[in-house]
């Protein structure tokens, strides 16, 4: 009997949303996974690593592991209007902060190759003068507690917290998302999956296959993940776990197509040229 497949991907809803089917089971001829939680800072270093068979892990990363994993068509999160979040507290005297003051400032990142700081650090470029001061990398549970409590003056936030950072009190500085979209008129690249080349591309479209049932599973029966999805979000609220879906698994899930293609080479094309990720090499992208 083969081996199942060692895969790892972020408890967050979306993603187990997208393999609840393929997990359990049901996906038919798929082959069984051995799967691993673990938040996107931790599988990025893993695909680095080349731990396991597939990982989902920041567009951000791709330069740096695309040797040994090819990116799969689908799967990942990308999309409009879901992209990261600048978050600072709320002045007292009413005023509202902008680009400009986070010059020289404390910022909690999720992870420094994270497809959310890759995006921070283009919009800030652009957009504050002299750049910000130290990154602090924090869980991305830990952040917006870490700026409401003032140990950080802003924090880059990802995830359900689009939709529960007024909760702490806290102002949107800026959307990367909605800076990316009007630099560019591209979708939004957050989270990627990736599978081993050695695999072989015979069976890297066979995983392509099983993902994208898995996702029209999820799709036709969103009742039949939901105790899943809950199990593992981390006491979200339940209308929050599906805000998070309903945002992040849409028709760039089932199939990157055209423009999210563009979109990924848009965004690894932009950070070479700055410098902060290496250039990708002819058909890098590729599966075979």
């Amino acid at each position: 009997m083969t081996e199942p497949l060692k895969i790892a991907y972020s408890p967050c809803p979306n993603d187990t949303f997208v393999f609840h089917a393929w997990a359990h089971g049901r996906v038919p001829g798929a082959p069984a996974l051995d799967v691993t939680f673990a938040d996107i800072d931790i599988t990025n270093g893993m695909a680095e690593r080349g731990e396991f068979d597939v990982l989902k892990v920041s567009y951000a990363v791709l330069p740096w592991v695309l040797d040994d994993y090819a990116l799969l068509p689908c799967g990942g999160a990308l999309g409009r209007g879901c992209g990261p979040l600048v978050l600072t507290r709320e002045p007292g005297d009413g005023s509202q902060p902008t680009a400009k003051d986070l010059a020289g400032k404390t910022v909690a990142v999720p992870s420094e190759r994270s497809t959310a700081y890759l995006l921070f650090r283009l919009w800030a470029a652009a957009e504050v003068p002299g750049g910000v001061g130290e990154i602090k990398v924090l869980p991305f549970h830990a952040i917006m507690p870490a700026v409401r409590d003032g140990e950080v003056d802003a924090g880059l936030v990802i995830h359900e917290a689009r939709f529960t950072y007024q909760n702490y009190g806290l102002h949107c500085l800026a959307d990367m998302g909605e800076h990316w979209e009007r630099a560019t008129g591209l979708p939004i690249p957050l989270g990627a999956i990736v599978a081993k080349r050695s695999l072989g591309a015979e069976r890297l479209r066979e995983l392509t296959d099983a993902i994208r049932t898995s996702v029209r599973m999820a799709w036709d029966d969103p009742a039949a993940s939901r105790t899943y999805v809950l199990e593992h979000a981390q006491e979200m609220d339940p209308a929050v776990a599906d805000q998070h879906i309903g945002l992040y698994v849409n028709e760039f899930t089932a199939d990157l197509g055209e423009n999210g293609y563009a979109a990924v080479r848009g965004l690894l094309t932009r950070a070479a040229a700055e410098g902060l990720v290496p250039p990708l090499g002819p058909g890098a992208l590729d599966i075979v």
